[in-house]
């Protein structure tokens, strides 16, 4: 497949700049709103933003569950922060009727890092990502609290002066079909983590 069809759920959050990093990646863009667009892709982005609305809107929009069996059935798709809450089996931190999406087999802690103002970058090493670390940036992110023997870790906070509690954490996951960070890898400019999706989209077809 040369091009594979990769969509990004536009209800809510950073869609554009997903949008840019799928196609420099080699991969066509379709924002997803409705049913019918994603029963086209091949591959599915769910960006960051905030995960207790994206969760209402996915209702809102008739999406949830199509969403739900698309993943099911091995869609591989992407969760960026939000995306990465929305994918794990449980959440702690998040709202009682907070909907799960499903495809990580993972406990993650909402806004573990922090507010806001504890918004921080940092260089990470990822396996599957050649090229040498990954500038990660971290806002109001979650972490992997725990992972079953099905999740390949690909990534930790370093423990480094200054990463504190951080030190250690999961913030990269990726089980089948579907990767997860805790970062925004879309704001850096960086495409490595969205090409190494789009490896995933082109496999999976």
């Amino acid at each position: 497949m040369a091009r594979p069809l990769v969509g990004v759920l536009a209800l809510q959050g950073d869609v554009r700049e997903h949008a840019h990093a799928v196609r420099a990646s080699g991969a066509e863009f379709v924002a997803v709103r409705r049913e019918s667009e994603l029963s086209d892709v091949d591959g599915l982005v769910i960006p960051g933003g905030e995960s207790t609305t994206i969760s209402r809107l996915l209702d809102t929009f008739e999406l949830l569950e199509p969403v739900r069996k698309r993943i099911a059935d091995g869609l591989p798709v992407y969760g960026s922060c939000a995306g990465m809450i929305l994918l794990a089996t449980t959440v702690l931190g998040g709202r009682p009727d907070q909907h799960q999406l499903g495809g990580l087999d993972i406990t993650v802690r909402r806004n573990a890092f922090g507010r806001q103002v504890d918004s921080f970058e940092e260089d990470l090493e990822l396996t599957g990502v050649a090229g040498g670390p990954v500038r990660a940036v971290f806002i109001r992110a979650p972490w992997v609290e725990s992972a079953s023997s099905e999740v390949e870790v690909l990534g930790t906070v370093p423990d480094v002066p200054g990463a504190g509690p951080a030190a250690g954490r999961i913030v990269a996951v990726r089980q089948g079909a579907t990767l997860a960070t805790a970062f925004h890898p879309e704001l850096t400019g960086d495409i490595r983590v969205h090409r190494l999706f789009v490896d995933m989209v082109r496999a999976a077809a």
